[in-house]
């Protein structure tokens, strides 16, 4: 929690009240020691993670959530924006962090456990994109026999990872995505919210999830709008993307073996883990700080914390050597114990 609410807290609870600057420093100090030992933490905390008996899939998912950065360069940015005769107001200086989830779900395609984790931004997402291939490589090793699902949106970056980097499985664009996109598309051909619109929507996103070859007849009705306003190039690009993700739209067959079709777990990992602590008002990050909160946050979301903290603490253990007792002068001294 942030240092204000967190001193409040300890507080009113009592015993030990450090100050707020003092809690403002800890993230900081947390991530000096856990980054320089991190891939070997982590390929601990991967080997304590037990898979659930009962599960018989593995969805690997991972999104991103702007942040707003110290360091974004935000008064460059708006001048270039106002030199380029572009809008001077609203966001600026935001990079991307990362988040990535390993979850685990029954036979009857209900959810049992989720892992957790968060990265500050960072180009292509290396790190978090490492960590979470070396905890998959470890839940396959214990169970070989999971079903692999992989669930993101339609960024290609997403997808350039989660199809070439990870083991074979199975492919899904989040449904929920890509029924905004029909939705888009269709307000596009009719208007805005229109009766036409909805009405189509409605029948559209029902035969993209419950039909076998749904995305199919989706195309062919967009393609046919496309058709009727060729020069609506918007209109286009939603056509071109049921294209380019069509096979990772077989939405009907995936609910017939109960395998989710749904990136809600990663939404809400972004939401929870990352955009409820870290974009509250003023609130500006850098690296070190920003990463230690994300991976105390994400150590608690995991059920891993109590693990993690045992790992941090060895770091300030030091060895001490006992001396001999004929080196030892006794305390408090008496007079004449020590001549001049």
């Amino acid at each position: 929690m942030p240092p204000g609410e967190a001193k409040s807290l300890l507080d009113l609870i009592g015993n030990m009240t450090p100050s707020e600057s003092s809690l403002a420093r800890l993230p900081k100090k947390f991530n000096a020691q856990w980054e320089p030992n991190r891939e070997a933490f982590e390929d601990f905390l991967w080997e304590s993670v037990k898979v659930p008996e009962e599960a018989v899939t593995a969805a690997a998912s991972l999104d991103g959530v702007m942040l707003p950065m110290k360091d974004g360069k935000r008064q460059e940015k708006r001048e270039q924006n106002r030199v380029d005769g572009k809008r001077t107001r609203g966001p600026a200086g935001c990079q991307e962090a990362s988040c990535g989830t390993l979850s685990f779900y029954d036979a009857q395609g209900e959810r049992l456990s989720t892992v957790r984790m968060s990265r500050m931004p960072e180009s292509k997402k290396v790190t978090l994109k490492q960590s979470l291939s070396a905890l998959l490589s470890e839940a396959l090793r214990q169970r070989p026999d999971l079903t692999l699902v992989k669930v993101a949106d339609g960024a290609k970056d997403n997808w350039t990872y989660l199809a070439n980097e990870l083991p074979e499985g199975h492919e899904v664009v989040d449904f929920y995505h890509a029924a905004e996109h029909l939705k888009k598309a269709f307000d596009l051909s009719y208007g805005e919210n229109s009766n036409k619109s909805r009405e189509k929507f409605i029948t559209y996103r029902h035969i993209l999830k419950e039909e076998p070859e749904g995305v199919e007849k989706v195309i062919k009705a967009l393609a046919y709008q496309h058709k009727r306003h060729p020069r609506r190039s918007k209109l286009k690009t939603e056509l071109e993307y049921f294209r380019s993700n069509r096979t990772r739209m077989n939405y009907a067959e995936h609910l017939s073996h109960n395998l989710p079709i749904g990136s809600g777990v990663i939404e809400a990992t972004c939401k929870t883990l990352v955009t409820q602590r870290m974009k509250c008002s003023g609130m500006r990050w850098r690296h070190p700080g920003g990463q230690g909160i994300l991976t105390a946050r994400s150590l608690i979301q995991s059920g891993m914390f109590d693990n993690g903290w045992k790992l941090l603490a060895v770091t300030y253990c030091a060895k001490v050597t006992e001396v001999g007792m004929d080196n030892v002068i006794p305390f408090p001294m008496q007079k004449g114990d020590l001549e001049l």
